[in-house]
């Protein structure tokens, strides 16, 4: 197993992380403490949740397998995330001190422990003052309730003016940021990886399969059945069946990854997960598992790297379908300059 800096902080976590919104959904308690332990056998120590997977018992499953292992505990660098509703109140919800205030205690006593290493804030809340939100967070790691804090889901511009706004304060830096990130999904190279890369912050990627489309598993034009994500809901969210189906590209880069696998030896998904992994300011990619099976497949990518043929063949497939400005040829000219002269 890799190991990398969390973000800029001088804490390490390795290159693969444990993503655990399946616990107590998709696999019971039983089989996420296998899972749990499978991972720690491997040599992971990032464990990633939050309090609205299963409303809360993702950390009231980890906080018991934590307390069965105390080992486990002192290794382990727990990270959780607050934002959405976790009751009905109109202040159940949002990044106000009154909300995370709640939200992280609940958090702490639902995993067992006295502090978090890594707080995370789920998404943007456009209704509370971003000075209130870091002020929080500030708060949180001088007390020692938090180690570090990140955000997950933020755009490019919202990333920049946090860091910006939490520089010019005085806080603590965020060290991390969680977006979607996969073959699939690249937008988030445009303006996102910019703004993380210049804030020396790190990218912990969530779906990097693509909700299992990456992992070879669909067939073009025949809809999911069984027990997989689509199988059970074909129109589960971004990664919805009839809209990825529909797209040539999506079957471009499927077939794409799993030519390299086959020619490789290894499963089409852990060719998929070390393309992620090699991606600048990637520091932890995270797996999401229903099963040990799943997860020990997944947990082998660690020691694949791929060939600059194969990485560039796979850029090449899945190159993100921007428009021409800002982000298209004429647009990147512009913001261009060599050293010695030109344009």
């Amino acid at each position: 197993m890799e190991y990398r800096r969390l973000g800029s902080s001088g804490t390490s976590v390795s290159a693969l992380a444990l993503g655990t919104m399946t616990f107590g959904a998709e696999a019971d308690e039983a089989e996420s403490h296998r899972i749990l332990d499978a991972y720690a056998s491997a040599g992971g120590n990032l464990i990633d949740t939050a309090d609205v997977y299963t409303a809360g018992m993702s950390e009231e499953i980890i906080g018991r397998w934590l307390a069965r292992n105390p080992a486990g505990r002192d290794s382990m660098v727990i990270a959780s995330k607050g934002r959405f509703p976790m009751g009905k109140g109109v202040n159940d919800l949002g990044l106000s001190r009154r909300h995370l205030r709640r939200a992280l205690e609940a958090s702490l006593t639902r995993l067992g422990v006295d502090h978090l290493d890594l707080y995370q804030v789920h998404s943007w809340d456009p209704l509370t003052p971003l000075e209130e939100t870091l002020g929080f967070l500030d708060e949180a790691v001088r007390s020692g309730k938090i180690s570090y804090y990140g955000f997950s889901n933020y755009t490019g511009w919202q990333l920049t003016k946090a860091v910006m706004l939490a520089r010019a304060s005085g806080y603590s830096a965020p060290v991390t940021l969680q977006p979607q990130y996969s073959l699939l999904v690249r937008e988030i190279e445009a303006e996102i990886v910019p703004a993380t890369l210049d804030a020396g912050m790190g990218l912990l990627p969530w779906s990097p399969l693509g909700g299992g489309w990456l992992s070879g598993k669909y067939s073009r034009d025949t809809l999911p059945t069984g027990a997989t994500r689509l199988g059970e809901n074909p129109q589960r969210g971004m990664e919805a069946w009839e809209q990825r189906n529909a797209q040539e590209r999506t079957w471009r880069i499927v077939d794409a990854v799993g030519e390299t696998a086959k020619a490789r030896g290894v499963s089409a998904s852990q060719v998929a997960l070390a393309w992620v992994a090699g991606r600048p300011a990637v520091t932890s990619v995270i797996l999401g598992a229903r099963t040990v099976d799943q997860l020990e497949d997944n947990l082998a990518s660690a020691g694949l790297e791929l060939t600059p043929e194969e990485a560039g063949r796979l850029d090449a497939v899945s190159a993100p379908q921007l428009s021409d400005y800002p982000y298209g040829g004429p647009a990147l000219e512009q913001r261009s300059r060599e050293l010695d002269g030109g344009r």
